[in-house]
């Protein structure tokens, strides 16, 4: 029996700086809380392949488990719990902001 559809959000790196970023409705955001969140998985299918060919922009483009039950989705996998963070070797970009 084939797994039931849980909601996402299309994630990548910045292909120049290296960032973890989100896609939106109208172009691609460095925060989570701004990502468009998919709950239909044609829809998820046809904006991932929008993510993977925007390859002058991105690298790593996936679909990744957010849950919606709060204002803002969260990341339901200690791996993007960590992305989200940004950097881990010292504090600086979004680790610097939360401080």
């Amino acid at each position: 029996m084939a797994k039931p559809f849980t909601p996402k959000v299309v994630t990548a790196n910045a292909l120049l700086e290296g960032d973890v970023i989100y896609q939106t409705a109208t172009g691609w955001t460095r925060k989570l809380e701004e990502a468009e969140v998919l709950t239909d998985e044609a829809d998820a299918d046809l904006r991932l392949i929008d993510a993977i060919q925007q390859a002058d922009l991105t690298v790593g483009a996936y679909l990744a488990d957010v849950d919606t039950s709060s204002v803002a989705p969260k990341p339901t996998h200690f791996r993007e719990a960590f992305r989200a963070k940004g950097p881990s070797n010292y504090t600086h970009g979004k680790q610097e902001e939360v401080q």
